[in-house]
């Protein structure tokens, strides 16, 4: 295949993946705790830090990613804090940080709202080695903490009180997940781009969650989606010279149609055989 002869395309599949992986695993929990719109305002937060890298002359995944992690912990503080006015302070937090970063871009050598396309919807051309380096270390630092904690995040998920009854930290719980959030929108955006990461870490698991039952096969089921969707939208893009973003995101949302369409069946299949047991067992009862 002559997609993977070229150097470019290799590194893009690459990020591809973990972008794959990781968006899921942790959208699996930000929809959970019902915070699914979590990864567009980290963001939003993130474009001052890729503005900042530009003006800076440093790598702007890494300045992203600082600036991300920095937001997302504030965001996280305002949310605890349960305020009437956190509304208002996250809607400045994320206009703050767009507009923050259109107007340090434009103060950079050279720089212009241009240079931003790439970060703002992705593009696998840009998708540089040192790129590939930073996403697959961020990467590593995500699935570590969403698969290796998943039974301490999915308790804090599901209930904050009890997990902390039952001796949990959840204080620094919410945090490492806030800061797990940031640096998954850091991953994805060389590839899916900063305003559409969140439908990443959200519509893969909405479609896995028609067809899974239980958290972990919704967890696995959102994963295998991730990649698959993110592998073939990033070889699309090859083909079709459309924006890879764009692509992915298009193809979750018809898996997500599909899964949509293949749940009534199969909901109506468990009803009728759990209508089916329960006749079993009461005749069973009635016998005895």
């Amino acid at each position: 295949m002559d997609i993977l002869h070229e150097p470019f395309m290799q590194r893009a599949l690459i990020a591809a993946a973990l972008v794959g992986i990781t968006a899921p695993t942790i959208g699996t929990y930000l929809v959970q705790r019902r915070q699914a719109v979590m990864g567009d305002g980290i963001g939003h937060v993130a474009m001052t830090g890729v503005a900042l890298g530009f003006l800076l002359g440093t790598s702007p995944i890494w300045m992203a990613t600082l600036v991300a992690i920095v937001g997302a912990v504030g965001m996280e503080l305002i949310r605890s804090r349960g305020k009437t006015s956190g509304d208002i302070a996250l809607a400045m937090l994320f206009y703050g940080g767009l507009a923050g970063g259109v107007m340090i871009i434009s103060m950079a050598p050279g720089g212009s709202t241009a240079n931003l396309n790439s970060y703002l919807f992705g593009s696998i051309s840009f998708v540089s080695p040192e790129d590939v380096t930073a996403v697959v270390i961020l990467a590593a630092f995500v699935i570590a903490v969403t698969l290796g904690l998943r039974r301490q995040l999915f308790a804090i998920s599901q209930d904050e009180e009890f997990a902390r009854v039952t001796g949990l930290p959840v204080r620094a719980l919410n945090l490492l997940m806030a800061v797990t959030a940031a640096v998954t929108v850091t991953v994805a955006m060389r590839i899916v781009g900063l305003l559409l990461v969140s439908a990443m870490m959200v519509i893969p698991v909405a479609a896995a969650q028609r067809v899974a039952r239980g958290f972990a096969a919704t967890l696995s089921l959102a994963m295998a989606i991730g990649v698959v969707v993110s592998l073939s939208g990033t070889a699309a893009t090859y083909y079709i010279d459309a924006p890879s973003g764009a692509t992915i995101v298009l193809l979750a949302i018809a898996v997500f149609v599909a899964t949509t369409a293949l749940s009534t069946p199969l909901a109506r299949r468990r009803a009728k055989a759990a209508r089916a047991a329960e006749e079993v067992c009461t005749r069973d009862d009635v016998k005895v």
